[in-house]
C-alpha cells in the first residue's frame, strides 16, 4: 500500500529531512563519489555508496543544498541503503518516473513519494532529483567498469 499524505504530512517530511538529514557524512576511499552541482541552484553534493556484492552496503553524501536538495537526497539515502543494485535502479527508475508524470510503481517509494507533485514546479524539479541522478551515475558507472 503505497504512503498516501496530505499537503501538511508531506512537507513535514520534508522539513525533518532538511533539518535533520540522513546518511550527511564523509564516506572513505572505498566508496564510489561523484560530485553534482546546480547551475540554478546553491546545490554542490557528493554522493556516495559503498557497493559490495552487488549490494548497496552505505549510501551517504555531504555538502550544500537547498532543502528540497537535501530532503530528497537524505529520503534516497534512507530508501537505497542495503537495497541490491537491482534494486536501487528500479527504485530510482521508479522516482523519475514519477517526476515526469508518467505510471510508476508507488510501493517502492515510501518517503519519496512527497517529491509527486515536482513537476508542477519545473524550478524544483533539478533540484529533488540531483541525488538519485548522481546514485544513478554511480550504479551505471559501476556497471562499466
Amino acid at each position: 500500500m503505497p504512503i498516501l499524505f496530505n499537503e501538511m504530512m508531506m512537507r513535514e517530511i520534508i522539513m525533518d529531512h532538511y533539518s535533520h538529514p540522513r546518511n550527511r557524512r564523509e564516506g572513505d576511499e572505498t566508496y564510489k563519489t561523484i560530485y553534482m552541482d546546480s547551475e540554478s541552484c546553491v546545490d554542490k553534493i557528493y554522493v556516495q555508496a559503498k557497493i559490495e556484492n552487488d549490494v548497496l552496503k552505505d549510501v551517504c553524501w555531504h555538502g550544500v543544498g537547498c532543502a528540497i536538495s537535501t530532503a530528497s537526497t537524505s529520503i534516497m539515502t534512507e530508501l537505497l541503503k542495503n537495497k541490491t543494485t537491482k534494486e536501487a535502479e528500479y527504485i530510482i527508475d521508479n522516482y523519475f518516473k514519477m517526476i515526469r508524470e508518467e505510471p510508476y510503481d508507488s510501493e517502492c517509494l515510501d518517503e519519496a513519494i512527497v517529491f509527486m507533485n515536482t513537476s508542477k514546479q519545473a524550478g524544483r524539479i533539478k533540484c529533488a532529483t540531483i541525488g538519485f541522478r548522481g546514485m544513478d551515475e554511480i550504479l551505471k558507472g559501476d556497471k562499466n567498469g
